[in-house]
Order: C-alpha cells, then structure tokens, then sequence
C-alpha cells in the first residue's frame, strides 16, 4: 500500500499549476499562522479538495473572499502520502466577480439553447388537477410556506411531497438534483415544483446550475420553476415546463381554485339548463304543429279519399274492358262471317265442284287437260273422279 502511495505521489508532483474554480465551504485562518487552510468544492458535482496557502497569498484578497464565495485558484497538486490524500498549494487566488458569472452563464444558456432544452415544443401541459405535488424547497422556508398554504387554500384536499434541501451553497446542486430525480421516478406524482424565495444572483446560482437543468430537461413530469427573482432568471426557469414569478403564483397555477370551480360548475349546471329547457319547448312546438295536421287528426280521411280514387278506377278499368271485349266479339262475329262465306266450302255447298288433276293442282282452263286424262272432282259432301272426253 505504500509503494502504491508512493508512486502516485511521484506522479503528482510531476504535474504542473492548474487553475481550479470552485466554492469556498471552509476557512481556517488561525492567528500568527503562516498558512491558510481552505475546502474548495465543485456544486455541480459534490466534489471537495483541500488547498493550502501562504497568508500572504489569501491577505491579497481577504477582504472579498469568505465562505460561499467563488474563486479561482492557481495550484500545484501535492500528494500526502501517509494519509493518501490529495491536496492543492495555492499561489494565486482571484474572486469570481458577478459580471464574470453572468458572462458565464449567458454562455450556457445560448449552448443548452442550441441542443434544444428551452424549446417550447419540449413543454408539457400541466394536469388540470393535480392529485399529488412534489415540491422541492428549503426546510422551513417561506417558499414552502407560501406554497402549501395558498395551494390548500384554492384547493383543501391537494396532497403534497416534499423534498426539503438546501437552495443555496455547495451542497444545494446535488440534492435538488437527487430530489427532482426521485419525485421524477415516483408514479404518483402529477407535477414537480421547485420553489425558492428570491435571493441575489449568487444565492441562485445552484438554478442556473448545468447538471440541475439537464436533469429538468429530462423529467418525465411536468416541472414548474418557482423562483422569486424577477430581475434575473435563471436557466431553471429556461428549462421548466412553466415558469411562475414566485411561489405563491405558483400555487396558483398548480391547483385550480375551488371556488372559481364551483361557480363554473353552477355557471354550465344553468346554461345546460337553459339548453334543455330550450329543446324541450322547440320538440313541444314541434310535436303540437304535427299533431295539428289533418292527416294525424283524422288518419282515416286519406285512407278513405283513396278508397274512394281506388274504387273508381276499377269501375272505369272494368267498364273499359268490358268495351273493349265487346268491340272484339263484334269484330270476331263479323270477321268469322266473312271467312265463312269466303270459303271454298261454302261455295261448295252452293253447288260447285273443283277439278283437281293427279298433281293436285285445280283446272282452271279447259286447255289445261287431254282427252281420255282422269280427273278428280270434289264436292260439298266429297269428291269422286272423271274422265275427259274428248
């Protein structure tokens, strides 16, 4: 184990001067000591490094550099090898003014802008009626005061699940994140606030934090930011589904108003029965024109004009076929005595007879046949045959 601490305390020290950024969250400046004891931690990812310098060093810029401050630091990597811990010595340290940070974050903001994270297709609608709220905020603070106060209050039976974390400091990035996070993994959760009361622009920057914003980004649940700083917005409010001015706006926003509910209720309840009463009255004027019709109040006089319509044209029909079959008895009478006196064998029962010769054909000139030929000759009652004399 110690030729391994060894070893990596020989690669350390070949390192060269870095410069680290990050929070102050301790200082030990103990009197007539020659050396400055710092804990330096990174928010965004919970990391914390011991740094040591000479008094002259941190005296440079001691009257604006205290705990929560954030600084940069120009450091050699020292490694400590009974203990195994790493370590930095500062040579230079320089705060990091506002200006510098809000440089800093405009910068952010136009990358995550660019990968799409504030886009307002990504928005999702909040339930109408939440059934439970996750609600991020500082124990015992005003926000989480004014949060499930003025929510109950619009709405009694709203059920809460509350993350309490710090807002502010080296410690606030991480844990928002985790409790964002595991109210995002919970079912039952509707919607997610994150609510905190204002402050300056370095007490809200954990808000504008880039792990803290891609975790929103993220979220399956509507998130809404409620961070009571109007002059400037952190990314937070960017990233969220809705954004609300302060906590209370955003009790207001989350729940509807029993009240306004009610009356809305009464408002369609009446207008439904306006509708109703309305439809009622025009089917009843309806009904009262159609039952006022001849043909509903004697439903039988249709029946009976077309009995009547009926009836006469069968005795029109009967009467015209009748004529019509006596007009073709007649003719039939008429033409039937035409063809019987027409007929051969009327002319001869008259008397007449037909000569037909062996061919069949009838003689109608007597040069048409010879002498000595044989003839048939028919008559009225049958026929018999003839010889031609010469």
């Amino acid at each position: 184990m110690g030729e391994v601490s060894r070893l990596i305390g020989g690669w350390i020290d070949r390192l060269g001067a870095v410069w680290v950024e990050g929070q102050i969250t301790q200082l030990s400046r103990r009197p007539g000591a020659g050396v400055v004891f710092l804990t330096l931690r990174d928010p965004s990812y919970d990391i914390s490094v011991s740094v040591t310098c000479y008094r002259q060093v941190f005296d440079a810029v001691a009257d604006v550099v205290g705990e929560g401050a954030r600084v940069v630091v120009h450091a050699k990597p020292e490694w400590y090898a009974p203990r195994g811990q790493l370590s930095l010595r500062a040579a230079e340290i320089k705060p990091v003014g506002v200006g510098e940070l809000l440089a800093r974050l405009e910068q952010l903001k136009k990358a995550l802008a660019r990968e799409g994270l504030f886009a307002a297709e990504r928005k999702q609608p909040l339930p109408f009626l939440p059934q439970l709220i996750g609600l991020v905020c500082g124990r015992a603070s005003a926000a989480e005061r004014d949060v499930l106060e003025n929510a109950r209050h619009r709405w009694p039976a709203v059920r809460f699940e509350v993350r309490n974390v710090p807002v502010q400091g080296v410690h606030a990035v991480p844990q928002v994140v985790q409790a964002v996070k595991e109210l995002d993994a919970r079912d039952d959760v509707d919607v997610i606030v994150v609510a905190r009361g204002g402050g300056s622009v370095e007490d809200l920057l954990p808000f504008s934090d880039e792990q803290l914003v891609r975790a929103v980004a993220a979220c399956r649940t509507p998130v809404v930011s409620a961070i009571g700083h109007e002059p400037d917005s952190p990314l937070l409010d960017l990233v969220a589904d809705l954004r609300a001015s302060t906590p209370t706006d955003a009790a207001k926003k989350v729940v509807p108003d029993v009240g306004e509910e009610y009356e809305r209720v009464r408002l369609l309840r009446d207008r439904a029965r306006r509708c109703v009463a309305a439809f009622v009255d025009r089917e009843e004027r309806g009904l009262a024109h159609a039952l006022a019709r001849p043909s509903i109040q004697d439903p039988h006089r249709m029946i009976e004009e077309r009995a009547e319509q009926v009836t006469a044209l069968l005795d029109r029909g009967r009467r015209s076929l009748r004529h019509h079959l006596d007009r073709a008895d007649s003719e039939l009478t008429h033409t039937h005595a035409r063809v019987v006196a027409l007929s051969p064998a009327a002319t001869l029962k008259r008397g007449y007879a037909v000569l037909q010769r062996a061919d069949g054909h009838a003689v109608r000139d007597p040069g048409e046949v010879e002498p000595g030929e044989t003839l048939r000759a028919r008559v009225s009652e049958g026929d018999f045959s003839v010889r031609v004399d010469a």
